[in-house]
């Protein structure tokens, strides 16, 4: 509890960028195949049309991952040049307006483009926050506070969980769509916490997942 009550300071400064970095993912994550069948397809649920998009839904997100293991080998290079927190912030930006996108796409085929930024902000996201974590963690406590550091994760899923169904049902009327344009506002608002990170240490950490 000490430990816990004592977190680094850039670990309580990155708890801001995880909480809406992961809120926006799990917004696309939840709204993603209603908001393009509803948006998109003009379907309705268990119908044809709805399993279509579904299904067109599932190659976006594969687009997304391609980009984001194609778009790791230059991620080094961009951090080295412009600064990690600089290269987050363009990143998640990029991820963002990638999401925001959706609202103004009517042909399914430029959700591709959509994903583009989805996929390179999905490599940032795996792999500069924890590299910026690792730099300022004492090296006795590195495996107790990436542990902590899952609960800024954990969090805005659960957040995201308990209030965007109440959210698209009232505020945005049942319209999908509007779920990805929060989730795009919450990426932007991450890549500008980050600039607010104490960043000292300029050790590449590889992805951690992908």
């Amino acid at each position: 509890m000490r430990d816990f009550q004592n977190m680094p300071k850039t670990m309580m400064q990155l708890a801001n960028v995880q909480f809406f970095t992961w809120f926006a993912l799990f917004s696309m994550w939840i709204y993603m195949t209603p908001a393009v069948s509803s948006h998109i397809y003009n379907a309705l649920p268990n119908t044809p049309e709805y399993n279509e998009a579904g299904d067109w839904v599932g190659i976006c997100f594969a687009v997304y991952n391609v980009v984001a293991f194609l778009f790791a080998l230059l991620l080094p290079v961009l951090s080295d040049k412009f600064s990690r927190k600089m290269t987050h912030l363009i990143c998640l930006t990029l991820g963002g307006l990638g999401l925001i996108s959706v609202f103004f796409i009517t042909d399914k085929n430029m959700l591709l483009l959509s994903m583009v930024g989805v996929g390179i902000a999905w490599t940032s996201i795996l792999s500069i926050p924890y590299a910026m974590l690792t730099g300022s963690l004492p090296t006795n406590k590195i495996g107790y506070y990436m542990g902590i550091f899952n609960f800024f994760i954990v969090i805005p899923q659960i957040v995201a969980a308990s209030i965007l169904g109440l959210l698209v049902s009232t505020l945005f009327k049942g319209h999908s769509v509007y779920a990805l344009v929060l989730g795009g506002v919450c990426l932007i608002i991450a890549g500008l916490f980050t600039l607010r990170v104490q960043d000292d240490d300029n050790v590449y950490l590889p992805l951690k997942n992908v």
